[in-house]
């Protein structure tokens, strides 16, 4: 029904408007709990205004003007409603007015000023025309005086809408707020009737606060008031009214009740300085000075704002100092005075102001408008020195570029330093976070350079004591501000660097692993074109040559953290001092190693000329790496820092403090890996462009050009005997490299190129390890010449190598160990062939030795030189004494016993839980492992001169002697092995198990190389002796499972899975039946499922190799013998064979299982145990189906213990019902393997009759066939 009534009256005159209204109102009140729950709170409002209005309509009831005399003789019985006669007023617009639609609200807005303005306009004309001398006499006039609303001269609706309008900002419904005040704002620009002076004292009078009033209620009024007045400065009428009459104190008036206005609630201070200076963009500049600066209130808002901490007044100064040029300190301490940016970001202004800084988080997480102004000041002055970079004459250009750029990083770094860090940071949490928010806005506008100036190393260590810790409360407040910076940068190339730089310069280079994040790792991987790469790598060298903005940051990092810090610094985030910087370049070098990684090059095409662009492009990178590792790595400025070569058109630079010999050492190691990787990818490799794109020779220039420079030397001074090595490393790939040019493409050219590659590894090992390489490097130079004649003929002393290399050493410092070294050696390696000594280097410099060299070479591959490898793989830094043996004079070591004690030890060192284990000791040459690995140490240089005495070794044949080899004879196995052995664990270094693991890595990946090419050599039985070794041993408790799967690796895919295997007698049956006899062995007595699974399949590659040789019947028989052996310990409780394994042997090799069919029926019939009997049982049928040829005639001799069998098994039959089915199963087969061998009466005959009767109780009608009368 309220509806109804309001649909009849929607258009009235303005009398009737009041009632209507009042109607409609009380409808919405009787309605609106039905809708909505409101608070009591606000239904008590509602019923007071509701009265209100009331009171209203009554009195405007009662001066409504008198009717004319015609109406006035009609009946007094009340008149139906009036017609509307003139303009009226829509009620509908003001529901519209709270319509969360904006468009909506503007829509309504614009039907209520053009209804108002016609109801004015008729309101205006009327009272022009004396319609209302009739109302002098009555006492209307005197109740609408008595409101004293200053409304006089408008329309009862206009005073009506006014009055609404303002309550109706006072409502928090909805969008109540923002419409009205939209409304009130247009309806005052449009109808100038309405006087500004009275409106701004309505307000306050409609809208009433006291300090009693409760919560809501008073912030709905206060906010009501703040948007009326901003209403109000919207409508331009205070503007304009001072401009019409610059006498009026309107501004003055306004200003003044606003700031007053803001002083009644903390959450009022930033809307009302918004309303004031909605104020001051419609005044002239000199009514600010006048007016808005000089209202009450204002000054004495500015003089104590610096001291409370008022954001609000700070930001209220700044804007009005924009419009305003004052020679007068009117600010207080908000602003310096005279104003300029220079002295507002002045160090001693900045903290002078800190408290307004502090206080601007109290609208978190919404930034203060403060901090707008603030970076608006600070990238305006970043754009101007843009400007006046680009506008500037060249003559002066530079100059004012500088002094500029200088400037704006000063009142940055002050800005960071006073408020973002000394201000911020070490306040609360809600002031963290607002810091990081403004950095997060600030960022995006600022220069690369300035980047580094704002993530100082207190923001970065922040971060850190932040992201450290799950648990903080800024945890996903960090989280997002690194989300944030990766977003902002992701697209610049140097704003992504200098976050990278950033990051980890104050972080030691561990940013990544102290806040458990991939920020860094992130970006970096960003860097994917040639032009990206280049420029990380020049960012990269700067940081490593520029130590000064490390070492002057503070090492405390407690300046961070404050008292609402959940955590301090940590014990990782601790050091950062001298050996922070050193991490720092450690990592960079690291890094710029790896940014070739990261390199992707797309070729528009598969044509020659795209394929070389690629590879120019990286090669162009790969050049920018190789001069910064070589140039830190391996050379020392003698006078400064800076070098300039004329010859290269570059100038180098070194850190001002010296790079410790670590730091070099991984240069030169990362400068390895470098030219190693370049080798893989000679498969881009273009012929015609070998100069340009070869690395290597790039390389090799280079280090001749820096040589050359007189301010400029090796980082250390070369001995007599690796000065030698060293020039004729430099000799020699120099000619190979012209030769190869000559040669052209083709086996002889590859060599020569991966010889070369090989030199420069070798040099750099001379300048990495004083006096250890040089011995090395002389005999592949050597070999060199041998090998390639052509490059002889430049060297007259070819003939003179080895006495030089005698007197060298007794050259240096008089040595008697240097002259044993350089003669003696000399003299016993001159007889070695070409590829032993290719292989001793091999190993001197495996860890960067580079497959596609040993690739190359290894068909070529001697047993000498097969077996350095191999010994390497089963060194160990620390021997295992070996255990009492029950028989001395056996030649192996006894694998019970050895079994027992290697699993107490593992008992001991809780490793019974890892899934692969290690087994007994199996080989002959394994004769005392147990003695620690000296014996192993002092019989290589022995095996590497004489084959024979190696073979001794391997055969186990070596004494206890060995226990007083001098160090000397343990060194002499390969230099690399010999420092590992020397080294001595340095904190932060690797161990020397890690070590010597890596090295064994890389000699397996030799390995692989040379059975992927040799499959089918005799050698390959050798190599598996010695990995199978390995493998066993690697299942210790300091084994890696990283080195026993490559191992197993090569075995299954190289060894056992390969198409190819040893073929022929090439092979001595000797050692073929000792592998068998130990490949068995851990099938049958190994704890671990590993080690069984790969002793097994070495056991069927064995057994193939066997049956592809004319082998005699005795050397046949020995072989069934072993699995004879195997078969007889099957009772025992060691014993661990799956009988599987035997089936499967035998179904590969039928005639091992016709020999073993007798022992294998008589160990059915011992057996005691059900199962084990069971299991018997089905070799025994797996062998008869095996059967090939006259089956008939050989188990002819097997009749009788087949009936024994059966016997034996049937009178005692498993009380278990599934292995009692298994029995008679077994004895089923048997019947029908005798039926189809035609041997039915040959069996009946050999059936005893307590057979015959088990037979036919047991079996049923499976022996119906066989019954006799007889029987």
């Amino acid at each position: 029904m309220a509806g109804k009534k309001r649909a009849q009256i929607d258009l009235a005159v303005p009398e009737a408007v009041a009632a209507s209204d009042a109607s409609r109102d009380d409808a919405a009140a009787a309605e609106a709990p039905a809708k909505k729950k409101k608070l009591a709170m606000e239904l008590k409002k509602q019923r007071k205004e509701l009265d209100k209005e009331r009171h209203r309509q009554s009195a405007e009831s009662a001066a409504a003007p008198q009717p004319p005399a015609a109406e006035a003789a009609a009946p007094v019985n009340p008149p139906p409603t009036p017609a509307a006669t003139g303009p009226g007023l829509h009620m509908n617009v003001f529901r519209d007015l709270a319509s969360p639609e904006a468009s909506v609200r503007e829509a309504a807005a614009e039907a209520l000023v053009a209804e108002l303005r016609e109801v004015q306009k008729a309101y205006e004309k009327g009272a022009r025309k004396g319609e209302k001398e009739a109302a002098d006499g009555d006492g209307s006039s005197q109740m609408e005086a008595e409101k004293d609303d200053g409304l006089d001269n408008c329309a009862p609706s206009v005073r009506y809408a006014i009055r609404r309008l303002i309550r109706g900002i006072s409502s928090s419904r909805e969008y109540a707020r923002q419409g009205f005040a939209l409304g009130l704002a247009v309806v005052l620009e449009s109808i100038r009737a309405i006087r500004i002076e009275a409106l701004m004292k309505l307000i306050p009078n409609l809208l009433e606060y006291s300090s009693s009033m409760k919560g809501p209620e008073a912030k709905d009024n206060l906010l009501g008031r703040l948007f009326g007045f901003g209403a109000i400065a919207r409508s331009g009428r205070v503007s304009r009214q001072w401009t019409r009459d610059k006498s009026s104190p309107i501004v003055k008036d306004f200003v003044s009740e606003v700031v007053e206005l803001s002083s009644k609630k903390r959450y009022l201070p930033e809307p009302a300085v918004a309303v004031i200076l909605d104020l001051v963009r419609k005044l002239p500049d000199e009514a600010i000075l006048s007016e808005v600066l000089e209202a009450p209130g204002v000054q004495d808002l500015f003089n104590r704002a610096a001291d409370i901490g008022d954001p609000d007044a700070l930001f209220l100064a700044l804007k009005l100092q924009e419009r305003t040029s004052v020679q007068k300190e009117i600010f207080g301490k908000l602003l310096p005075y005279p104003f300029s940016p220079d002295n507002f970001f002045a160090e001693h202004h900045l903290k002078s102001i800190a408290a307004c800084f502090k206080e601007s988080a109290f609208c978190l997480p919404r930034i203060h408008s403060l901090w707008l102004v603030i970076m608006e000041m600070l990238v305006r002055e970043e754009a101007s020195q843009h400007d006046i970079n680009t506008s500037s004459g060249k003559k002066h250009k530079k100059n004012k570029k500088a002094s500029s750029s200088e400037d704006t990083k000063k009142k940055l770094r002050n800005f960071c330093e006073v408020v973002i860090e000394g201000s911020l940071l070490l306040s609360s949490h809600d002031r963290k976070h607002l810091a990081f928010n403004i950095l997060l806005d600030l960022l995006p506008k600022l220069s690369p350079s300035a980047i580094q100036v704002v993530l100082s190393s207190k923001v970065v260590h922040g971060l850190m004591d932040i992201l450290s810790n799950e648990s903080s409360w800024l945890y996903n407040a960090g989280k997002h501000f690194l989300k944030e910076l990766a977003s902002v940068v992701s697209n610049d190339n140097d704003r992504r660097a200098a976050v990278i730089i950033n990051l980890q310069k104050y972080s030691g280079g561990r940013f990544d692993s102290i806040t458990k994040t991939k920020i860094v790792k992130e970006l970096i991987g960003k860097f994917q074109s040639v032009e990206d790469c280049l420029c990380l790598v020049q960012n990269l060298m700067a940081l490593f040559v520029d130590e000064e903005s490390v070492e002057d940051e503070p090492s405390d990092q407690s300046q961070t953290t404050d008292e609402n810090s959940e955590i301090g610094p940590t014990e990782e985030q601790a050091p950062f001092g001298q050996g922070n910087v050193d991490l720092l370049k450690s990592w960079v070098v690291n890094t710029i190693s790896c940014v070739l990684k990261n390199l992707k090059l797309t070729s528009k095409g598969n044509s020659d000329s795209e394929m070389v662009k690629c590879i120019e492009e990286k090669f162009q990178v790969q050049t920018e790496i190789l001069k910064f590792l070589a140039v830190q790595g391996l050379f020392s400025a003698s006078l400064g820092t800076e070098v300039t070569s004329f010859e290269l058109q570059e100038k180098f630079k070194w850190p001002k403090n010296p790079i410790s010999t670590p730091l070099r050492n991984e240069c030169i190691e990362q400068l390895q890996f470098l030219l190693e990787d370049a080798q893989k990818d000679e498969a881009l490799h273009v012929a015609s462009e070998v100069k340009s794109n070869d690395l290597g020779y790039y390389f090799m220039r280079f280090i001749n050009t820096v040589c050359n420079i007189p301010s400029v030397s090796l980082f250390r001074t070369l001995s007599g005997n690796d000065d030698n090595a060293f020039k004729k490393l430099l000799a020699i790939e120099s000619m190979l490299f012209h030769e190869e040019r000559k040669a052209g493409p083709g086996l002889d050219s590859t060599k020569m190129h991966v010889m070369r590659y090989l030199l420069i590894q070798l040099l750099l090992q001379v300048l990495l390890h004083p006096d250890e390489y040089w011995e090395a490097a002389v005999d592949v130079t050597i070999c060199c010449k041998k090998s390639f004649p052509a490059i002889a003929h430049g060297d007259n002393s070819s003939r003179q190598e080895s006495s030089e290399r005698g007197s060298q050493g007794s050259d240096e410092d008089g040595s008697e160990e240097s002259d044993e070294d350089g003669s003696e050696d000399s003299n016993e390696e001159g007889s070695l062939e070409f590829m032993d000594v290719l292989v001793q280097t091999f190993l001197s410099i495996l860890p960067h030795a580079s497959g596609p060299v040993f690739r190359v070479f290894c068909d070529d591959i001697t047993e000498t030189g097969l077996l350095d490898m191999l010994r390497v793989v089963k060194i160990d830094l620390k021997g295992r004494h070996q255990t009492d043996s029950d028989d001395e004079d056996d030649g192996r070591v006894d694998i019970e016993d050895d079994d027992e004690t290697v699993m107490e030890d593992a008992e001991v060192g809780e490793v019974d839980d890892v899934a692969d284990g290690l087994d007994e000791d199996k080989e002959d040459d394994s004769t005392d492992e147990g003695d620690g690995d000296d014996d192993l140490k002092a019989a290589v240089s022995t095996e590497a001169k004489d084959g024979d005495k190696a073979e001794a070794t391997k055969d186990g044949d070596d004494s206890d002697d060995s226990d007083g080899m001098d160090d000397d004879a343990m060194f002499r196995i390969d230099p690399y092995i010999a420092r590992i052995f020397k080294e001595k664990n340095l904190p932060g270094s690797e161990t020397k198990q890690s070590q010597l693991m890596r090295f064994k890595l890389r000699v397996l990946t030799l390995l692989d190389i040379y059975l992927q090419r040799n499959p089918g050599k005799t050698l390959v039985p050798e190599v598996y002796s010695f990995l199978m070794q390995a493998f066993v041993k690697s299942h210790g408790a300091d084994g890696s499972e990283q080195f026993r799967q490559r191992i197993g690796g090569i075995l299954q895919r190289r060894i056992f899975k390969g198409r190819e295997y040893p073929e022929g007698n090439g092979i001595e049956f000797s050692k073929l039946e000792r592998l068998l006899e130990r490949a068995l062995r851990l099938a049958s007595r190994s704890r671990y499922s590993t080690v069984a699974s790969v002793a097994q399949n070495a056991t069927f590659w064995i057994l193939k190799i066997i049956n592809s040789m004319n082998c005699s019947e005795e050397q046949l028989a020995s072989v069934v013998d072993k699995f004879r052996s195997i078969l007889n310990d099957y009772d025992r409780k060691k014993s661990r064979l799956k009988l599987g394994f035997v089936k499967e042997v035998v179904r590969r090799n039928p005639w091992i299982g016709q020999e073993l069919f007798g022992f294998v029926l008589q160990k059915a019939e011992d057996a005691i145990a059900e199962y084990r009997r069971n299991q018997i049982l089905e070799l025994v049928d797996c062998i008869l189906k095996s059967w090939v040829g006259d089956a008939s005639e050989v188990l002819m001799n097997y009749l009788a213990q087949l009936c024994e069998l059966i016997q034996e098994v049937l009178s005692k039959l498993p009380e278990n019902k599934s292995r009692r089915k298994e029995v008679r199963n077994f004895c089923t087969g048997i019947l029908q393997t005798v039926t189809k061998l035609n041997l039915k009466e040959q069996f009946q005959n050999t059936l005893s009759p307590e057979t015959y009767s088990l037979c036919q109780a047991q079996l049923g009608a499976a022996f119906a066939p066989f019954k006799t009368d007889s029987k």
